[in-house]
């Protein structure tokens, strides 16, 4: 149930790093481009939120599970894809590694999804 447990683990993670960085003063844009973040932490919430939502339909076996699973990815891989880019631009190497591997365990899960129905 790889599938499962990584949508559930990365989704709660999403929130735990913003509300981290959050508490931690470390969103500078909140002063500088309050618009741009908000609108970037919406889209995030509403990442970790399909995600937490997939892996408890797919470890459940809810019949909607799955296909609630190819959403939450399709939304994973566009944040994996385009988040990167700010750390990229600031020199932060090792969160743009990270994206890049956290992105290739999504088309892993994606992938067992489509192959296994899992």
């Amino acid at each position: 149930m790889f599938p499962a447990w990584y949508a559930l683990i990365v989704g709660v993670l999403i929130i735990a790093q913003w509300g981290f960085f959050l508490a931690t003063g470390q969103v500078p844009e909140l002063q500088s481009e309050p618009y741009r973040i908000a609108f970037h932490l919406v889209g995030e919430a509403i990442t970790a939120i399909v995600l937490i939502g997939a892996g408890v339909g797919l470890l459940k076996r809810c019949l909607w599970g799955r296909s609630l699973a190819l959403v939450a990815y399709g939304l994973l891989v566009y944040t994996m894809i385009v988040s990167p880019g700010y750390f990229a631009q600031s020199g932060d190497w090792p969160f743009v590694v990270m994206f890049v591997v956290l992105l290739t365990m999504a088309v892993v899960a994606i992938v067992r999804l489509l192959r296994t129905g899992e």
